[in-house]
């Protein structure tokens, strides 16, 4: 029996790298939603009682950037001057110009000229079938303990938490199959004047239990706060990047990442919109239960719509070859840029969303790149191949 464990992590809307994320993804839906042929390249950073937001966008609209800024704030819950950044009273800083015309140049389309990759890369796909949603079961359960971390500090169940928190969750794994949670750390920001014991009960029944009772046993371990205290939290404590938390939007460590991140990114950008799809063909190649596992790899130029390379890997857990399955990839999905965008409908303001908790393995209606409805054409494929 081979038996391993695995770790992944996530952070709440509240940690500073997610604050950043989100105001990238709430300035690029207030313009697409007016211009879906905007170009934006958002980047945001925060410290104590600051933001900052920078980048190239190109559009023939206006968007109230500070506004944005404030609403996003307040809308994750920093509200108060306790919390080191109050969205009514903090400085916002703007600096952004036009997207470079080398770039455009190879996104546009032209009479005689379809649309390009925004730029050179290569991103990845990945999907199991741990879990309903096809995502691995660590990352799967870190994200709804502090989607839970949200919950409880929004609807008053827990009135001390505030808005920075993260988790990790370390799964046990037999044969591949995850079998228990071995151990769950979680440090969530608090008044001050809440006693650490309360800390840990309170998170323990509220939090850990309802989302991890399935997999828990009694050699599980907490750790809760484990320094004790987290009442200094949020930018005042760590100052936030937007995309720093490629790995949390992602797969948790178990999928291989390219490199770049998501947010603050309009779906021109293929580091976005093609791990987008690679995503969606991992997932439909699993829901059609030609493997367990299964990663895909997409690669691209700069100026160039077709992708450069398609891999696949099934991890030896496939019913047909790994070569095979690139082959029906490219048969069946639309893998152009222009493509892609059209067929996961993504010209829409729908990342505010995407920005906490993860881009994948998720149920809304905005996810389209969560569907199975291509489950029966891979499968028709292969019978045709018959």
């Amino acid at each position: 029996m081979k038996k391993y464990s695995f770790t992944s992590e996530s952070v709440t809307e509240g940690h500073p790298d997610k604050i950043c994320d989100q105001i990238s993804d709430a300035v690029l839906d207030a313009l697409i939603a007016k211009d879906p042929d905007c170009r934006v390249a958002c980047e945001a950073l925060t410290t104590t009682g600051m933001v900052m937001v920078a980048g190239e966008i190109s559009t023939t609209t206006y968007v109230d950037v500070p506004t944005i800024v404030r609403n996003t704030l307040k809308r994750i819950g920093y509200i108060d001057s306790d919390y080191g950044l109050d969205g009514r009273n903090c400085a916002v800083i703007s600096s952004i110009h036009e997207q470079s015309e080398n770039i455009a140049l190879g996104i546009n389309s032209t009479a005689d000229r379809e649309q390009g990759a925004g730029d050179q890369g290569m991103m990845f796909g990945f999907a199991c079938d741990e879990t309903p949603e096809l995502m691995p079961l660590p990352i799967s359960l870190a994200h709804k303990i502090t989607m839970r971390l949200a919950e409880v500090r929004k609807k008053g169940i827990l009135p001390w938490v505030r808005p920075d928190g993260k988790s990790q969750v370390t799964v046990e794994y037999e044969d591949d199959v995850p079998k228990r949670v071995t151990s769950v750390v979680i440090a969530v920001h608090h008044n001050p004047e809440v006693p650490h014991k309360q800390i840990v009960s309170d998170v323990k029944k509220y939090v850990i239990v309802p989302i991890c009772e399935k997999y828990l046993t009694p050699e599980t371990k907490f750790f809760i706060n484990a320094t004790g205290i987290f009442a200094i939290g949020g930018p005042e404590a760590d100052t936030g990047i937007t995309g720093r938390k490629i790995i949390v939007d992602t797969y948790g460590g178990m999928g291989k990442h390219g490199g770049g991140c998501f947010s603050g990114k309009d779906p021109s950008k293929v580091d976005r919109s093609a791990s987008y799809m690679a995503r969606y063909v991992a997932k439909n190649i699993v829901a059609a239960k030609l493997t367990h596992k299964c990663e895909v790899q997409l690669a691209y130029s700069i100026g160039v719509a077709e992708p450069l390379s398609i891999y696949v890997d099934t991890f030896g857990t496939g019913t047909v070859s790994d070569d095979k399955l690139a082959k029906a990839v490219r048969a069946v999905f639309p893998l152009k840029p222009a493509e892609i965008i059209q067929y996961l409908n993504l010209k829409r303001p729908i990342y505010f969303k995407t920005a906490s908790y993860g881009h994948f393995g998720r149920e809304e209606s905005e996810f389209t790149w969560e569907k199975t409805d291509k489950v029966e054409e891979l499968i028709k494929y292969f019978e045709d191949m018959k």
